[in-house]
């Protein structure tokens, strides 16, 4: 298993500047190389304190490839539906030279309502537009002089650059929340799939729904899972607690909040028991997401349990993906955080 490192701003404009929140982060990408963690991936979200600070993950990890040179650099994810695939496969050719062939893609559906409101998409185009997207993005990454008609994009005899240093492609990623169709198409496109197990539960079963579809499709191996969770060591669990139960009941809270319109009416044949999986998600909190081992929160002894644990439950993954300064967590703390996890729990798991 590797560990990497992943930024999912939650912050309030009056809480932390911009500025100041990605130039924290840049920090942390910068001991990435000395303590051992092997990926760094942000997220693509908009017009909200969940997620918003991070429009582009693909400007930030073009910087954080300046302060890291051995450290993978995942988007997670980037979202098709509100972007061109021309632009967004343009921009991952340029990424991947920035970073000397160090970027991995992940793709998403985006669930957000108030995101497809805004850019005037409908949530019952979801799934048509991430399925046309993601196969001429690869297409544009692999082939040269492509045309395209669609139901969403029309183009003709076109090359986009610069190429992908890495070929055929960049690996590509595709997120899954709790949709079994999602963790099949993935696997049986060959796709990893990046998943969060924050509400417990369910997670072995889809992983296996995942691992069936790839090696049903003729891919070799088992696939490649990356699950994101959060993270905080310290040296007493008192300490791990009173240091992260407010940033982490925060986030909590934001997820709820941006996924409100879920549960105000919001409804589509593309996202089946959004309603009930956000009301049963505002159910979650610092104490519940700890006790099952979803939120690696603790001394280093019991986080090495929990990884254990958990990896014994689902089968095993293959990254780890952590967020380590979430909430408005100050720098210092997310940095003694990662220090000690890096000494005294990767050697152990």
């Amino acid at each position: 298993m590797d560990f990497g490192i992943q930024f999912f701003p939650v912050v309030a404009r009056h809480e932390k500047p911009a500025a100041q929140y990605w130039a924290e982060c840049l920090d942390l990408v910068g001991i990435c190389d000395e303590l051992g963690y092997t990926s760094i991936r942000t997220v693509e979200h908009y017009f909200h304190r969940y997620g918003g600070l991070s429009p582009s993950p693909l400007m930030f990890l073009s910087a954080a490839a300046m302060r890291s040179r051995k450290a993978r650099l995942i988007s997670g994810a980037c979202l098709p539906a509100f972007n061109h695939p021309l632009k967004l496969a343009s921009e991952i050719g340029l990424c991947d030279a920035i970073s000397n062939g160090r970027l991995e893609v992940g793709l998403a559906r985006a669930f957000l309502p108030l995101e497809f409101v805004r850019f005037g998409v409908s949530l019952d185009d979801s799934r048509a537009r991430f399925e046309e997207g993601i196969a001429v993005i690869k297409r544009l990454l692999m082939e040269e002089n492509v045309t395209h008609n669609g139901r969403f994009h029309q183009f003709a005899d076109t090359t986009v650059y610069p190429r992908t240093t890495q070929r055929p492609h960049p690996p590509i990623w595709v997120a899954a929340i709790a949709t079994p169709e999602s963790f099949v198409n993935a696997g049986r496109n060959g796709y990893g799939v990046m998943a969060i197990p924050m509400t417990g539960g369910k997670m072995n079963d889809l992983l296996g729904i995942y691992r069936d579809a790839w090696r049903s499709a003729g891919h070799s191996g088992n696939g490649r899972v990356m699950l994101a969770f959060h993270m905080y060591c310290a040296e007493s669990e008192a300490k791990a607690r009173e240091d992260s139960e407010a940033d982490l009941n925060y986030y909590l809270s934001s997820v709820v909040e941006a996924a409100s319109d879920w549960n105000g009416g919001a409804s589509t044949k593309d996202y089946p028991g959004y309603d009930k999986m956000i009301a049963e998600f505002a159910k979650e909190s610092w104490a519940t997401q700890v006790d099952k081992g979803v939120a690696w929160i603790g001394t280093p002894k019991r986080l090495v349990d929990m990884i254990r644990g958990y990896a014994a439950e689902v089968g095993g993954w293959e990254i780890a993906s952590m967020q380590v300064n979430f909430g408005v967590m100050p720098k210092a703390k997310a940095e003694a955080s990662m220090r000690m996890f890096s000494k005294e729990v990767m050697p152990y798991v």
